[in-house]
């Protein structure tokens, strides 16, 4: 496999936020790893992202451990996503920004397999992704079309 730098991406439109979308789709995320922290505004996600820009083949795909967050975070508000049980795995599929009647603020969308979903009023959109070092290999390609039984 080819040796690919961590990701470091900063969102500041909703052009910028369409890459780390297409970047984090179908990361997996422990329930006990989404935070809301309200006294510092953020919100924010530790991830195990699938590195499709590594260019995987079936039986040779890549996941790195990654931080998603979302600063200036004003509220939070689910959608069939509960931690009550920390150990659940959400599959996170996409993230969308819809602009406030009033700029620079809006709506960020966190969208889950299974209908879940994180909606953030944010006074500015200031999202971050950052990889770590720690990569590892799986078998498991991600599918969509795949139907199970």
């Amino acid at each position: 496999m080819a040796d690919h730098k961590p990701l470091r991406l900063l969102a500041e439109t909703a052009e910028d936020l369409e890459v780390i979308s297409a970047a984090i789709q179908d990361s997996v995320v422990k329930a006990g790893n989404l935070k809301y922290e309200s006294r510092h505004n953020r919100f924010a996600l530790e991830i195990n992202r699938f590195r499709w820009e590594a260019g995987a083949k079936r039986g040779d795909g890549q996941r790195v451990r990654s931080l998603l967050a979302f600063d200036g975070v004003l509220g939070a508000k689910t959608r069939a996503v509960t931690k009550t049980d920390p150990e659940m795995v959400l599959s996170l599929l996409q993230v969308t920004f819809t602009p406030a009647d009033e700029p620079p603020g809006g709506k960020i969308t966190l969208i889950f397999a299974g209908d879940g979903e994180i909606v953030l009023e944010v006074e500015v959109l200031d999202a971050t992704l950052l990889d770590s070092d720690y990569v590892w290999p799986t078998r498991r390609l991600p599918s969509h079309e795949r139907r199970r039984r």
